[in-house]
This record gives structure tokens, sequence and C-alpha cells, in this order.
């Protein structure tokens, strides 16, 4: 599908502001795809977040939106390649955000490369996101905020099959690679139990997709047999690129493998680890290709953000069935009233989401309860142009 794709080279120049260098190899090599897993019944108690020792003495920022602002830590990055020869030495690139020793940040000062970690409160949670996201919407917010966030570049060959699970699985992988291989100078600074994921766009689809989602077959296949008296309901891109994969179905099955494929009750075996304890999926579609049993599958805290005029992801068609159907035993959204898929260019929008963000991963991975009230109801019903659930314009 198109959307963050279809940037151009606005896109591309903003992606480019982080500091680039060549990247250590770090090869890993996996005898296996990644395993599947489901949370268990009773997540281990996140740890408490520690006061930093070093860092900025004051916080400036916005009053709304408090989260929005840097956090009390520096932030440095270290970049990094690992490869997963169980996937025909398929390379990914990782750029790691932690909180650093130096007084530097990314908001209007440069940002040294392999600068020396804080560890006055490591390990920190590790949350990981996809490329577009990364770099253009956190940058390096949320490692000033205590977190270490991997950036997973997924190859540079783009395929319609990618999307729908080999760039999960990429994300899985580097997740297993850091918690057995820990990136050289970052040796205890990376907490792999508490983790977390998000993203926009591209980015919210491959949250959704670890977050225990399964993918339904039969739904999807006559989800799309169906797809043309489903119009004019919906656009006819729209149709196409969710449809894109029904046309060699039975291809894309094989290249998956029975380990994902095969099962009792029909449904595809999720993509996840049990140790992504929240997921943050933002402009996210998939509904067609999950259907309800698929959505129910869902086993972790959810937090979604969508744009109610979301000119490529339909608001009722994508966000509010996928909310409707998960079976998250927690589960929140976000609507941002009248906006559209560009919001995250807005800099107004880019903060609520950065706060939201902040507020819901330092609520179930750092142990902040204090964070709760940030993405509440009572929290977001102050605001105008947001609202809490499912959106009805009265």
């Amino acid at each position: 599908m198109k959307r963050f794709w279809l940037l151009g080279p606005l896109g591309l120049f903003l992606l480019c502001a982080c500091n680039s260098a060549t990247p250590t190899p770090l090869t890993a090599t996996a005898t296996k795809p990644p395993a599947t897993a489901t949370i268990p019944q009773e997540p281990a108690t996140p740890f408490l977040f520690p006061s930093p020792t070093t860092g900025p003495q004051e916080i400036q920022g916005v009053t709304s939106f408090p989260l929005a602002a840097p956090g009390p830590y520096f932030a440095g990055n270290r970049e990094y390649t690992i490869v997963d020869e169980s996937r025909n030495g398929r390379e990914i690139k990782v750029l790691v955000w932690y909180p650093a020793l130096e007084g530097k940040d990314a908001y209007d000062r440069p940002v040294l490369r392999d600068v020396p970690p804080d560890m006055s409160g490591a390990p920190y949670p590790l949350i990981l996101i996809e490329p577009n996201s990364g770099r253009l919407l956190f940058s390096s917010h949320l490692a000033t905020h205590g977190f270490a966030m991997a950036i997973v570049q997924f190859p540079e060959e783009f395929d319609n099959w990618d999307y729908g699970v080999d760039h999960p699985r990429d994300m899985i992988f580097a997740l297993e690679q850091i918690a057995s291989n820990p990136p050289e100078g970052l040796e205890g600074v990376i907490d792999t139990d508490h983790v977390g994921v998000t993203g926009y766009s591209w980015g919210g689809f491959f949250s959704l997709a670890v977050s225990g989602v399964r993918i339904d077959p039969e739904y999807y296949l006559s989800y799309c047999e169906q797809a043309q008296v489903k119009k004019p309901e919906v656009s006819e891109e729209y149709l196409e690129n969710a449809c894109r994969l029904a046309q060699n179905w039975d291809e894309f099955a094989s290249s998956v493998g029975d380990e994902i494929t095969t099962s009792e009750d029909g449904l595809w075996q999720p993509v996840t680890d049990e140790r992504i304890r929240a997921v943050m999926p933002m402009a996210a579609d998939g509904a067609w290709l999950y259907g309800e049993r698929g959505l129910a599958s869902v086993d972790r805290p959810v937090l979604m953000i969508a744009a109610t005029e979301d000119q490529l992801v339909p608001y009722p068609l994508e966000t509010v069935y996928i909310y409707e159907h998960l079976g998250a035993p927690a589960k929140s959204l976000i609507s941002f009233i009248g906006k559209s898929h560009m919001m995250v260019f807005d800099e107004e929008q880019a903060n609520q989401m950065k706060h939201f963000a902040t507020a819901f991963f330092g609520y179930h991975l750092q142990g902040r309860e204090d964070y709760a009230e940030y993405f509440s109801e009572d929290f977001v019903s102050q605001f105008d142009d947001l609202a809490w659930g499912v959106y009805s314009e009265k």
C-alpha cells in the first residue's frame, strides 16, 4: 500500500535530518524463523522508573501536552547491521537511540554518534519502530524520557509481500539479536524484557502486526472476492492496495512457510514475542487481512491513534472496525477530529503523538502509574479536536 512512500522528496529530506554514518557490522545468525509466542497471562511487573543523575536541569515545552517536551536525559545513537541467515542473509540496519552522557540533544543541537550511554537509570525499556516514524516523528524524543529506541531499517528492496509478514519478522529478529547479542558499547543499557512497538501509517500496520493479531486467510480472500460490490463505499485505490496479496495468495503463503500458516483453527500463527508488552499503532489498517477472529487474538495493551478524516485509512472501515474487535486486555483509541493522514507533518499533532507515546509506554513499560492520567478519557476530553474512543459527529 502506498502511504509513507507518497511523501516524495519532502519526506526523504526530512528523514535525512538524522546524523548518518557507516554502520558497524553486527552479524547474527538465526537458525530458524523468529519464534512466535503469546504474552503470559500474568505479565511481569515492570520496573520503577529511576531518576537520572545527569541531563538538562530544566525541561521546556508545551503545557497542554507536557510529555511532548524533551525529557531529563541527553540522547545518543549508534547504528548497526544484523544479518538473518535463516532468510537468505537478509540484512537489516538498526539505529539505536539511548540516554547518553553528552550534553546534546536532537531538538535544536547536534547529537554525537556513539557517545557513552547514561547508566544511571539503565536498563531502559526498548521501543521498536520502523524508519519513517522513528526518524521523522520521534527522533531522540523517547530516549530523552528514559527509553532505548531501535529504528529497524528494512532491506532496500520493497516487495508487496514484505509488509504482510517479513517486516514484522524483521522487528522480531531485531529484538532477538539486541537481547542475545547487545550492540557493542550498549551492554546493560537496553531492557529487552519490557518492549513496546509503535509507528505511524506503515509503522502502524507493523506495530499491529506484532500485537498477537493473526491473519485470517478465509476472511481476507472472501473480502477481496466481494471487493467490487463494496464500491463506491471505498475507493478503487483502497481495494487495489488491500487486495494485492490475494492475486498471488498461494505463492505468498508458500513463501511464509508452514510454521506460521499451519493451525487447527484456520488462522495463521501470530508473528510476535512475549517480551512485547504494549503496542501503539497510529494510522493503522489491516482490518481486511485479520477480520474479527484475527483481531480477537490480540493479547496485550493497545493504544490506537487515528485521524477521523484519513483519506488513505478510512476511519469507519479500518480504525473503528479494528478497535471494536481487538481482543486486547486493555485498549484505548484517541481520535484526532477532522485531521487527515498527513497530520504527522503538523507540529501540533506530532507533539500530541509524542506525548501520548511517552505516557502510554511510560505507564506500561516503566511502571509510571502517574502517567496513566496523560492518556486517559479525562485528559483527552479537555481538547475540542480530540475524542476518546470512537468519534461520531453529532
